[in-house]
């Protein structure tokens, strides 16, 4: 294993973190303050990085505890993600204003969706449908197994696509 540096191996993840952070926590403050305990946990530690198998998980790992902790603690369930946050809406394949409306209309649903998934559910999409993770990464970063990943990963996407039917049945 090539000798891990805190600059180039580590450092890059943050946004990857804030992001992991910002959908367990719902909070941007929150979460950059968990990154930042995290990136100092995981400086702490440089004497067994290199007994680490995966730095990413390990680093994953750390803040995702972190940040149920702090939702423990501060019981931080209310509130969605903050605006900033925005997924961009895809105008390509129309100028119709009333399209483009709509499917940020959408988007914007299925991440109201997201965020009232279970907290387990919400960090599997968001490592696997976000960050691009495989399962086996997703496992290491949760401390579940593959198979879990999946079913978990399954059931959200279950609950969002039928909770997303309701609504576009019914109207918004």
């Amino acid at each position: 294993m090539d000798k891990i540096s805190f600059r180039n191996d580590i450092l890059p993840l943050k946004n990857k973190l804030f992001r992991m952070a910002l959908r367990i926590t719902l909070n941007n403050a929150e979460a950059e303050d968990i990154v930042q305990e995290t990136l100092i946990k995981v400086w702490k530690k440089q004497d067994s990085w290199n007994e680490i198998e995966s730095i990413e998980a390990f680093c994953y790992a750390i803040c995702r505890n972190l940040a149920l902790d702090r939702i423990k603690r501060a019981d931080n369930f209310s509130e969605s993600l903050d605006e900033t946050q925005n997924m961009a809406v895809d105008t390509s394949y129309s100028s119709n204003p009333e399209e483009q409306v709509q499917q940020s209309d959408r988007i914007k649903l299925v991440k109201e969706l997201i965020d009232h998934l279970p907290e387990k559910q919400r960090s599997v999409i968001q490592l696997r449908d976000f960050e691009g993770k495989s399962y086996k990464e997703i496992a290491d970063i949760m401390q579940m197994t593959d198979e879990l990943v999946k079913v978990t990963l399954f059931r959200a996407r279950q609950t969002i696509k039928k909770k997303f039917l309701e609504t576009e049945d019914y109207g918004l």
